[in-house]
């Protein structure tokens, strides 16, 4: 499961707003903003969850949840090279 906390900091990572990811997933600023005011981990509809995560994906950001690889464990977010840049700022 990825956290409220992890979809805010992934956007803080890529320095965009709300209406950005909305626009990159598909959905609508509420749904997003929704996500985002979930207390733990993102309550909603799974494949609205998936779109988001994969928009983020493919911005060049990671969404470590609790049992996914990492050297250190734990959940958290990663910043990489994004596979598109998706009219992202430089």
């Amino acid at each position: 499961m990825i956290t409220a906390s992890q979809l805010r900091t992934a956007r803080a990572l890529l320095n965009i707003d709300q209406k950005t990811p909305a626009e990159m997933a598909g959905l609508s600023l509420p749904t997003i903003h929704r996500m985002e005011a979930s207390q733990g981990n993102v309550r909603g509809v799974v494949d609205s969850l998936m779109k988001v995560i994969n928009a983020l994906n493919r911005a060049g950001v990671d969404l470590l949840s609790e049992h996914m690889r990492s050297d250190d464990g734990g959940r958290g977010v990663r910043f990489r090279h994004p596979d598109t840049l998706l009219g992202m700022p430089d």
